[in-house]
């Protein structure tokens, strides 16, 4: 019951603004006169049934690229969400126009970032989607980054010179290897769209092949997989025990839907992520909209997250 309290709260605090309605996609949404900004709700989401499962619901900083990190950082409590992938590249706040999260922010820079996710209440659990070489300082940079960070990994899509199947060890997975064994830190291979070089399950599978190394794995981005015509439920399964985290999407129409409504199957990924005993993050990713509309989507899929897990727990 406090789930359907904070949700309703602050799906209906986003609506009486009148913003919904005036909202375009992809474009920020304008907020009339006096409107007063949304809120976060008064009470809790209710966990305990994804807590069961070992789930942690978070989000992709890319989903809110309309605005700065630590402006994500607050969408994340307002929307009761508990953890973030950062990405590279994103501006910190509004106060430091030039300043970029990633490795090359100073100890001091980043020791405000922790400042704000830890009064926030808000985990950074990983980092990216990056492209590592074979540049060991450059991917070295990464590491000691999300360590300093406190963070469990990196997506990434490493830089494969060559045909993947060729039946050599690609020297960007060599070297991940090694430093996943150096730093303690996972690296989960994220896929982008046909034709894009991880598209299809079977190359991560065939880069890793061999190395018996747990901390090399994905970030398996759902709807890419639709928009690559794949069915979202055979590409978890073929990446069982291989799975860190997911940009968890329901794409139709390649649009991203809230969950439930679009053409993904979003609860039959969720019922297979319980099948295969999925511990982990899953991350609501979002690649059109903005402002106040994205938000009440986002809003829709934690809801139906919420259910869902309930149901199937």
């Amino acid at each position: 019951m406090q789930r359907r309290t904070f949700l309703g709260t602050t799906i209906a605090s986003l609506t009486a603004s009148g913003l919904a309605a005036r909202a375009v996609a992809g474009q920020p949404a304008a907020a009339p006169a006096g409107t007063p900004a949304p809120k976060a709700g008064n009470q809790p989401r209710d966990t305990a049934a994804a807590t069961k499962l070992g789930w942690e619901l978070g989000t992709q900083a890319w989903t809110f690229r309309d605005r700065t990190c630590f402006e994500v950082i607050d969408t994340a409590k307002m929307l009761g969400l508990t953890c973030v992938q950062l990405f590279p590249g994103q501006q910190l706040n509004k106060d430091s126009t030039d300043l970029k999260v990633g490795p090359a922010m100073t100890a001091e820079q980043r020791s405000m970032l922790k400042d704000k996710l830890k009064s926030s209440g808000i985990r950074a659990h990983s980092f990216g989607v990056i492209g590592p070489g074979n540049d060991e300082k450059d991917v070295r940079g990464y590491f000691e980054f999300a360590k300093d960070m406190g963070m469990k990994g990196l997506a990434c899509e490493p830089v494969i010179v060559g045909s993947y199947d060729d039946g050599k060890q690609q020297e960007s997975w060599k070297l991940l290897d090694r430093l996943t064994r150096e730093y303690g830190l996972y690296v989960a291979c994220h896929n982008h769209p046909k034709p894009t070089t991880y598209w299809k399950p079977e190359v991560m599978l065939t880069c890793t092949k061999g190395m018996n190394n747990k901390l090399l794995g994905a970030c398996a981005d759902t709807g890419h997989w639709v928009r690559s015509e794949l069915n979202t439920v055979e590409g978890l399964k073929a990446y069982e025990g291989h799975i860190y985290e997911l940009h968890f999407k329901d794409v139709k129409d390649n649009v991203d839907r809230p969950w439930g409504t679009g053409g993904g199957d979003a609860r039959g990924q969720l019922t297979e992520l319980k099948r295969q005993g999925f511990k982990g993050p899953l991350f609501v990713e979002y690649e059109t909209g903005s402002g106040t509309e994205l938000e009440m989507n986002v809003a829709k899929c934690i809801e139906f997250f919420d259910r869902t897990t309930r149901e199937i727990s």
